[in-house]
């Protein structure tokens, strides 16, 4: 799955969506095809490298919970409100995003992934936002089903 990042079509979703929202972050993570754990395979607006490194178990940090409860999750003013700790969150804290919305990525009908934009300042992304988040992860779960299976 490492040829992820080099699919021109996903940077191409990414990127758009990147600028559609005027967000400062698009990251892509998928979870590993052996075992629970989740990673960050794309990135887009990145600060640093930082992303492709990171690895969170099943249920923990922002891919891990969503890739574990199946729904959608926005954090508006990180860290406040958090469930756990700061350190459970290394992507915010890898790319400084104090606002995050994230969604799903389903392949046979379980999720397995996450589409998440982020912003370095504090935000509450707007139901339209939302929708075009969405539409994008159906975009992504199409290109991506051949390298997931």
């Amino acid at each position: 799955m490492s040829e992820i990042k080099e699919l021109q079509a996903v940077r191409k979703v990414c990127d758009q969506l990147k600028e559609t929202l005027a967000c400062d972050f698009v990251g892509l993570a998928i979870q590993n095809q052996a075992g629970p754990d989740v990673r960050w395979h794309y990135a887009s607006g990145n600060l640093n490298d930082k992303y492709k490194r990171i690895t969170v178990r099943f249920g923990k940090g922002v891919a891990g919970k969503i890739i574990s409860s199946g729904t959608p999750m926005m954090i508006t003013d990180f860290p406040q409100g958090i469930v756990g700790k700061v350190t459970d969150y290394p992507i915010m804290l890898a790319e400084k995003l104090v606002s995050t919305y994230a969604v799903p990525l389903f392949f046979n009908a379980v999720p397995k992934g996450v589409l998440l934009v982020g912003k370095r300042v504090k935000y509450i992304f707007s139901a339209q936002e939302q929708e075009k988040v969405f539409k994008s992860s159906l975009d992504l779960e199409q290109m991506l089903k051949e390298h997931i299976l």
